[in-house]
């Protein structure tokens, strides 16, 4: 992630949010940053691991490591929403075309791409059935983005060979 951004989500969810501010305990000692419950989150969210593994990297435990990815989640979707979760309007689709056709692709929305990401935790019964080339279960993120770098749809797909 740039580090611009997550300075700026940071700093928004510090600013609006209590859970995210830096508060002393009953014993006098500083408790966490917001850097530290927002890199929890966020490496939670991208790694797709178990909440107990930022405790030995963040120093958090595995309560606290997923009352962080909650309030984060919650705090994300109040504060950039309606920027950027949010359906394209009419402008955005002109602009986009408008975009796909300098670029020689007329009618061209955005590009799509798809990930497949390991189903480390998949249920024993369903191991063979998500399983591709490679033998090991796999998840399918398919998602449109344009040239800007918007996504402008994601769609998860548990795929079936």
């Amino acid at each position: 992630m740039n580090k611009g951004l997550f300075i700026r989500i940071v700093d928004g969810l510090e600013q609006f949010f209590p859970f995210f501010q830096q508060r002393k305990d009953a014993t006098g000692r500083w408790g966490l940053t917001a850097l530290q419950k927002c890199t929890a989150a966020i490496r939670l969210l991208a790694y797709g691991n178990s909440a107990d593994t930022v405790d030995e990297y963040l120093r958090l435990g595995e309560s606290t490591a997923l009352s962080c990815l909650h309030h984060f989640t919650d705090g994300i979707i109040q504060l950039f929403g309606d920027e950027y979760l949010r359906r394209p309007t009419a402008e955005d689709l002109q602009r986009l075309l408008d975009m796909g056709e300098k670029r020689g692709f007329p009618g061209m929305v955005g590009s799509i791409d798809c990930m497949h990401w390991e189903w480390k935790n998949c249920p024993t019964a369903w191991k063979r059935q998500y399983a591709r080339r490679h033998g090991k279960p796999t998840i399918v993120l398919e998602a449109v983005a344009s040239q800007d770098l918007w996504i402008w749809h994601a769609f998860l797909v548990f795929q079936v060979p």
